[in-house]
Parts: structure tokens; C-alpha cells; sequence
């Protein structure tokens, strides 16, 4: 379970750099631009890709992930900025159910009761952890529940277009990120590079540095969440739901104890009731003595 911990610290700490940011003025758009840099890099020295099978694989493919993942990680960071670590983890960890939901609705799988239960619940989490009132301070702003949306959906749509790359393509899972990261890195610089022609920015070595380090924890989420589940080959299941559950509840404990971040009653019982859906789907069993 080493890996499994260290899986769910770095995506926390991939969140709390993205807090971090505004206090320290840093640009969040150039960092994620280095950080497909260093993404490159360590996916290069690790895992070894395969370049010359790359064609097998759906190019449509490559280009939509290699749109989504810089987009989202965009509106990821400004979430966290503004409606905090907590709904922002919440949000991103129960966009997993709807690549149950989209197997069920658009693919046609048979999805029996327990899991309609969990994906439910998934829903009802999301709109209990929804900050709907303006507030002040340490608190949320004011139309943050936008930002939380798009997090669901669009981690969700990536999850989808993951599931499907696996299916249609020969191609191993960690040469297709590779190509995927090569993509978001050369967008992302392209507008990096118009950025800095228009003068709307500047390239700064603190802010690759930066960017760099947050490189290094991203790549750390996907190396050990790897690593966990060829650990734990036999127990898919417990390595899928004690990461998600895990970065929910690391995530909250440093949203309200580090950083201060206040929670409604309702924002609670949401947070509660993502963690019995995760439960719920990955652990079918514990609704067995109902017989559905």
C-alpha cells in the first residue's frame, strides 16, 4: 500500500501547489506549460515508450487528450483558487462515474442496481459539496460551483476517451501518455509563445522551476498509481477506490486544517456521501444483504 500512499500524496500536493499560486504570484498557465516538460521527461526515463508503434493508435485520440488534459488542468487550478482544495479533490475524484455512466448510456453495458446506486449517490455528493452561497475570507467566491462543473465533467470526459484509447489501440498505456503529454506541451507552449510576444507575459526561471516541481508531483500520481496496481495486480478494485477515497479525505484535512477552508453542514454530508459511493462501486458486496 507504499505506493497507494505515495499515489494519493501527490496528487494532493499537485493541489496545493495550485493554491499556493495565486499567494506566490505565480502564473499558473506557464507552470503547466513546464510541467508537460518534465511530465516528458520522467515518462521518457521511466517507462521507455515505444515510439515506433505510436501510429497503431487513433490519432483523434491523441489530439482530444492532448487538448483536455492542459483545459482542465486550467480550470482545475483556478477551482482549487476558488472554491478550495476540498470540493475541487471532491469534484475530480467522482468524475469516475461517469465512465460507469457513459458505459451504461452510450455503450450499451449492463449496469445492474448497485451500481446505479453508487452513480446516484455520486450525484448527489456533487451538488451537496456545491458551494451555492457567496462568501468571504478563507471561504469560497461567489459562481465557484462553474469551475467545480467543468472539473467533474471534464476529468469524466478524459476518463472516457482513456477507457476508449485502451480499447481500440494495441498501443501501451504509458506510450500513448507520452504522446499524449508531447501534445499538451506543444499547445501549451504555442500559447506560451504568443503570450510572451503580445507581452502578456515573460518567460522566468522561477516560474519553470515552478512548474518543473509541479511536473514532478504529476508524474508521481500516475508512476505509483502504476506501480500500485501492478502490486496489487489481484485487487484492482482496492487500489481504484483506496486512491480516490484517499485523496478525499488527505484533501480535506489540508483544505480545513492548513489552509483554513470552511465547510457548510451540507458541504460535510457531501463529502460523506462521495466516500459511501466510492464504496459502494468498487465494493458491491456491502450492499449484498439487500439481493439487488
Amino acid at each position: 500500500m507504499l505506493f497507494v500512499f505515495l499515489s494519493i500524496c501527490c496528487s494532493v500536493i499537485v493541489s496545493i501547489l495550485l493554491k499556493l499560486a495565486k499567494r506566490y504570484h505565480v502564473d499558473v498557465y506557464q507552470a503547466i506549460t513546464w510541467n508537460y516538460s518534465m511530465a516528458i521527461l520522467l515518462t521518457w526515463f521511466f517507462f521507455k515508450p515505444q515510439l515506433s508503434i505510436i501510429q497503431n493508435g487513433p490519432v483523434y485520440n491523441y489530439l482530444a487528450l492532448g487538448i483536455l488534459f492542459p483545459a482542465v488542468f486550467v480550470i482545475m487550478a483556478t477551482s482549487v483558487r476558488k472554491a478550495g482544495i476540498v470540493r475541487t479533490d471532491v469534484a475530480q475524484r467522482l468524475s469516475l462515474f461517469i465512465p460507469i455512466l457513459a458505459a451504461f448510456v452510450l455503450f450499451g453495458e449492463a449496469t445492474g442496481a448497485v451500481k446505479a446506486i453508487g452513480i446516484i449517490l455520486a450525484f448527489i455528493a456533487i451538488i451537496c459539496s456545491v458551494p451555492w452561497q457567496k462568501s468571504i475570507g478563507n471561504k469560497v467566491e461567489k459562481g465557484s460551483w462553474i469551475y467545480l462543473l467543468i472539473v467533474f465533467l471534464g476529468f469524466g470526459i478524459i476518463d472516457v476517451l482513456l477507457k476508449q484509447l485502451t480499447k481500440v489501440s494495441n498501443v501501451p498505456f504509458t506510450t500513448a501518455i507520452f504522446v499524449i503529454f508531447i501534445i499538451a506541451f506543444v499547445l501549451t507552449f504555442a500559447g506560451l509563445v504568443y503570450q510572451v510576444s503580445t507581452k502578456k507575459t515573460k518567460f522566468s526561471l522561477p516560474q519553470i522551476v515552478i512548474g518543473w516541481i509541479l511536473g514532478i508531483a504529476n508524474f508521481g500520481n500516475i508512476l505509483f498509481y502504476l506501480k500500485a496496481h501492478q502490486a496489487l495486480a489481484n485487487n484492482p478494485s482496492t487500489v481504484f477506490s483506496s486512491v480516490n477515497i484517499g485523496v478525499i479525505v488527505v484533501g480535506t484535512l489540508v483544505g480545513i486544517f492548513v489552509f483554513k477552508e470552511k465547510l457548510s453542514l451540507i458541504n460535510k454530508i457531501g463529502i460523506a456521501v462521495a466516500l459511501l459511493a466510492i464504496v459502494i462501486i468498487y465494493f458491491p458486496q456491502t450492499l449484498g444483504f439487500l439481493h439487488l
